[in-house]
C-alpha cells in the first residue's frame, strides 16, 4: 500500500490544494478510491449478492439488478449470463 501512496502522490497534493482534507486524510481517500476500482468483476457480484440478500431480497431480484448495474462498474466486465453470476457466488 506504501508504494501505492507514494506513486499518487501528486493526486494526494492536488486534493491537499484543492479540499479542506489534510495530507494523511487524503492519502486515505486516494487509496480507498483505488480499492474501489480494483474490485474485480466476481469480487462485486458477490459483495452485491451479500448485501442485497441482506436486504431480504431475493435471488432472481438480486440478479436482475446485478446484471443492470455490471455494465456501470468503471471497467465494464463481460455479459455475465444467469448461470455464471449464480457460480461466481456459489462456486
Amino acid at each position: 500500500m506504501l508504494e501505492r501512496q507514494t506513486t499518487h502522490d501528486d493526486l494526494v497534493d492536488h486534493l491537499v490544494r484543492t479540499t479542506p482534507l489534510q495530507r494523511g486524510e487524503a492519502a486515505r481517500v486516494v487509496l480507498d478510491v483505488l480499492a474501489y476500482f480494483d474490485e474485480t468483476a466476481e469480487d462485486f457480484v458477490r459483495r452485491r449478492h451479500r448485501e442485497l440478500q441482506a436486504k431480504g431480497l431475493q435471488n432472481a431480484e438480486i440478479f436482475e439488478r446485478i446484471t443492470a448495474e455490471l455494465p456501470h462498474r468503471a471497467v465494464t466486465p463481460p455479459a455475465y449470463s444467469l448461470r455464471q453470476l449464480r457460480r461466481i457466488v456459489y462456486g
